[in-house]
């Protein structure tokens, strides 16, 4: 790594070089970004983890830059073909595009119909044309006529595939068409007629077009996935006169046979090979830009999901509901332990009223327990009627259980439960992710928590790549209790992986809680290395020492320990006490080791140790309805928003089939991105704008719901104005009618 890097990254992000190298030389040591984040802010200039990872990214694609570069040029004078000229485009290349482009002419290909023509000897005839001669070309021509080129045909035919491929091969040319296809060039998608209706669900792309500048992330997805099933065809070209007349105007100056000749191969080269070229780069272009938009859309889902607040410690019944099959109850004291399960039937035919009434209610004496956490999937709604006219005294809940189903039949979900069967375990997965969604979400694929955008058309490494960062940051963000967390949140801490993971299980298992940080240590696999990384992170309730129930890092308890004694108090004194810690002269205390940035780091958690970033836990109640055919358009109804993309809000009122927000329905006002003002599990207020029962279809607004209580506030407003005012004159009415009769 050089120096150019660092100011080469610095300048692109806009970053100081300092933080940049900082960054840089923390990853090559083996620094997570949470890590680098929270406790290396005096070295980054307190560089957030999206600064962290544009870092990191670009340094990634600058060093693969290099690379390249270096193996093509090292290529090209292998070939003895290196030039000045060369040498000056490769070191004005801005983007990898731009170096294939100087390298494919010098890249090893397949045997082409021009490489046959020059193998033929036709080199020179393509040369002396491109010149624009005036002299007549079949009688050139004639003098090519041999070996295998049997006529005068075959050898200017041979010529103009020379051509041709020289004009595919010619960067500048490259560079000019892609930007006609990147300004002016048009999506379009017609449907295989064979297929018609097969893909019903692609009917808005059976007959479509829209500019490559401006088609959104979502259309493009959906035309690739029609495509890819073979129910779309797709195209992307612009217009081809304009594009043929690029590649003449660099290479036809006179008019004459010879440049009517050029013409042609001009149109050969653009339709055999350029044009074919630039639709698969620009398509895939498109697939990238869409994969990306994609997979930031779910990984922004996925962060606020996991933020998701808690119930926290409280014991519960958890219910994954049934119509035929029954309703699977289970009982969880407050650590989440399985205590013991039921079956209860309070639907259809089947039901069995009073006895699951007695059921829940024994359940909820023996075990003292204070929730009820609901699954609000299919019977989710009328199980949750059913037990709140049991009016319980305890709060009820419903609980998203996307992904639960395969929590429950997954690997990780036997070797949790290995006696318990697979209903037992789903009911077990919603209880828990009440308590704490976190804690449970990290056990289950992200992709099958139903908060993304195409997700399984994107690019799958980087999807997987980008939402174990996202899973990875909000873990540390929140901290995690070292002597109650399980594998498989404790291999998401900043320096702990999987095997680390499974050794402090294992250690804990046979010594007991830790007491305190520090005997980390003497986990196998945990070194000091890893130690470092992990240990702000990891807190300890009730431990020997109560900084490390904190985000305190244990390389900075001497600091603490220095304020206190200047102080002349004990750590008990001064945790949560704004007084005395407002009293610290913080600046007194930086020193080349710990900046301002960490001291202010370690008021903040002196004044609220391990504060939990999650806020507290609403309760919800949803309207009086169950199913799509009970919605009616004009209904005005509470309730949450579920997924986000690009194109809109996915909100769920109650009934099974969540209903779509447009973008163009969010707000009063024009927005780029739904994530401008709505966030996951926001509670809202929507008017249903059209239900289609038979695709499953309820579009929403939240805009016309505001604007209807606007109104409403309006006319209130107005009424009771007009009252005040009725009332102020009927008072001086009878004021003068007193006046009248007794006088002033």
């Amino acid at each position: 790594m050089t120096n150019n890097f660092y100011s080469l990254i610095a300048n692109q992000l806009h970053l100081p070089e300092k933080g940049v190298k900082a960054v840089l030389e923390l990853l090559e040591e083996g620094a997570t970004i949470p890590f680098i984040a929270r406790y290396r802010k005096d070295l980054t200039g307190a560089m957030d983890e999206v600064q962290i990872q544009n870092i990191q990214e670009r340094f990634k694609f600058e060093k693969e830059f290099a690379e390249r570069k270096e193996f093509i040029s090292k290529t090209i004078k292998e070939q003895e073909k290196w030039t000045e000229e060369i040498e000056k485009s490769l070191e004005s290349a801005k983007t990898l595009q731009e170096l294939e482009d100087i390298y494919l002419p010098f890249k090893p290909k397949r045997r082409t119909r021009a490489q046959k023509a020059r193998e033929a000897g036709l080199e020179p005839l393509a040369l002396w044309i491109m010149e624009e001669p005036e002299e007549d070309l079949e009688e050139k021509a004639k003098d090519f006529v041999q070996g295998e080129i049997e006529d005068i045909t075959a050898a200017l035919l041979g010529a103009r595939y020379i051509i041709a491929e020289q004009m595919n091969e010619n960067a500048e040319i490259r560079a000019a068409l892609r930007k006609l296809f990147e300004n002016q060039a048009e999506v379009i998608s017609e449907v295989v007629e064979a297929e018609k209706e097969k893909g019903a669900k692609y009917k808005d792309y059976f007959e479509y077009s829209e500019s490559v500048k401006s088609i959104p992330s979502h259309r493009i997805l959906a035309i690739l996935r029609g495509f890819m099933e073979g129910v779309l065809k797709m195209s992307i070209h612009p217009d081809e006169e304009a594009a043929v007349e690029i590649i003449k105007k660099q290479y036809i100056q006179k008019q004459n046979k010879a440049s009517e000749f050029l013409e042609k191969a001009a149109k050969d080269a653009y339709k055999r090979m350029l044009q074919p070229s630039l639709e698969n780069e620009i398509r895939a272009q498109l697939k990238t830009e869409a994969d990306d938009e994609a997979i930031e859309v779910f990984s922004e889902n996925l962060r606020q999901l996991l933020l998701s607040s808690p119930l926290g410690g409280k014991s519960l019944l958890a219910i994954d509901p049934g119509y035929r099959t029954g309703c699977k109850v289970v009982a969880l004291d407050k650590h989440g332990s399985f205590l013991e399960d039921t079956l209860i039937y309070v639907h259809e035919k089947n039901h069995k009223l009073l006895e699951a009434e007695e059921k829940v209610r024994g359940f909820i004496q023996k075990y003292q327990l204070e929730a009820v956490a609901i699954g609000d999937g299919t019977a989710g709604r009328e199980t949750e009627a059913f037990i709140k006219q049991l009016n319980l005294n305890i709060p009820v809940f419903l609980v998203n259980e996307d992904g639960a189903s395969i929590y429950s039949g997954s690997e990780i979900g036997r070797e949790e439960f290995p006696s318990q069967d697979i209903t037992v375990r789903g009911a077990i997965s919603i209880g828990r992710r009440l308590m704490d969604p976190l804690a449970e979400l990290v056990k289950i694929d992200p992709k099958s928590i139903g908060v993304g955008q195409y997700q399984h058309d994107v690019n799958q490494v980087k999807l997987k790549d980008k939402l174990d960062l996202v899973v990875e940051s909000c873990v540390n963000a929140v901290g995690v209790n070292l002597n109650t967390a399980g594998k498989y949140l404790l291999q998401y801490v900043s320096g702990i992986g999987p095997s680390v993971a499974d050794n402090i299980v294992k250690y804990r298992t046979e010594n007991g809680s830790f007491k305190n940080r520090k005997e980390l240590l003497k986990v196998k696999g945990l070194g000091p290395k890893a130690y470092e990384q992990c240990a702000g992170f990891l807190r300890i309730m009730d431990g020997d020492n109560a900084l490390d129930a904190s985000g305190v890092h244990p390389e900075t308890y001497a600091i603490v320990e220095k304020m206190l004694g200047d102080l002349g108090l004990q750590l008990p004194e001064i945790l949560g006490n704004k007084e005395k810690i407002a009293k610290i002269p913080v600046r007194n205390y930086i020193n080349e080791e710990i900046g301002l940035y960490t001291l202010e780091d370690i008021l903040k958690e002196l004044e609220k140790p391990g504060l939990d970033p999650r806020g507290p836990l609403d309760s919800f109640e949803f309207a009086n309805i169950y199913s799509i055919e009970e919605v009616q358009v004009g209904m005005k109804l509470p309730g949450i928003v579920t997924n986000l993309t690009r194109f809109g809000a996915f909100v769920d009122i109650g009934v099974k089939q969540d209903g779509l927000v447009h973008i163009s329905e969010i707000a009063n006002r024009f927005i780029e991105d739904p994530s401008e003002v709505l966030k996951l599990n926001d509670k809202v207020e929507v008017i249903v704008l059209e239900v289609d029962i038979a695709r499953s279809r309820i579009s929403l607004s939240i805009k016309q719901a505001q604007e209807n209580y606007n109104k409403t506030t309006q006319n209130r407003k107005k009424t009771d104005r007009r009252k005040t005012t009725e009332g102020k004159n009927s008072m001086q009415d009878a004021l003068m009618a007193l006046k009248g009769k007794f006088g002033n």
